[in-house]
């Protein structure tokens, strides 16, 4: 991979229902607007097959998946989408905004699901898997405030039936992956910033944006 200096590889991590869609929407918004080459994608589904792998992971009527399993799916979601999307829109000096990495498998594989962060990270050494966002937003919200949040969204739009597995975790299952997220945060604070995801969106973007300034100078002109 050779990225151009204009590039800029932003992630967005946090729990179900704490905003991070409605959020990366609007940066990446305000960033086109101020003339920046932007991508906007996801894991698992940014690609074909992650498409394809992100219905299996999500269906909550699925088949039962073991925690290694799951582990290797979204490796493998991962593995496709750095080749195919994130590496080359780097390579052309755009930022790309991701809604979930690598933090996501740790807090939810490692962390809530018992496998280990280690496990995981033992996976991400070799390239492409070792590429590193250079910020990740961690919006942190209390899981009661936040599966209340999804669990209505999803009801609402339907996704309830086609990716709410997760939403149908027990609540400790999501407090170990918020705790698994505040550890991770913890210990690289240079890289994770926590933005407190509670109250309104107006006042949540005006945070982000306070995270993100040192990077996107151009998110102040642009406000």
């Amino acid at each position: 991979m050779s990225r151009k200096p204009t590039s800029l590889f932003l992630t967005f991590e946090g729990i179900e229902g704490c905003g991070k869609s409605t959020q990366i929407g609007r940066l990446v918004d305000r960033l086109r607007a101020a003339g920046r080459q932007s991508l906007l994608t996801r894991e698992p589904g940014g690609t074909e097959l992650g498409r394809r792998l992100r219905a299996l992971l999500l269906d909550p009527g699925g088949a039962s998946i073991s925690p290694i399993a799951e582990l290797l799916l979204y490796v493998a979601d991962r593995a496709q989408h750095l080749t195919e999307i994130v590496g080359p829109a780097l390579d052309r000096g755009e930022v790309v905004l991701c809604d979930r990495y690598l933090d996501a498998t740790v807090a939810y594989q490692g962390y809530a699901r018992g496998l280990g962060a280690e496990r995981i990270l033992a996976l991400h050494r070799e390239p492409p898997l070792d590429l590193r966002p250079d910020r990740t937003i961690l919006l942190d919200l209390h899981p009661t405030h936040s599966l209340e949040r999804a669990r209505l969204r999803n009801a609402d739009s339907g996704a309830d039936i086609a990716e709410g597995r997760f939403e149908l975790e027990d609540l400790e299952f999501h407090r170990r992956v918020r705790q698994g997220y505040l550890a991770l945060a913890a210990a690289e604070p240079r890289r994770i910033v926590v933005v407190d995801a509670a109250g309104e969106p107006d006042d949540v973007e005006q945070r982000l944006q306070t995270a993100l300034g040192d990077l996107l100078p151009e998110l102040e002109a642009a406000s």
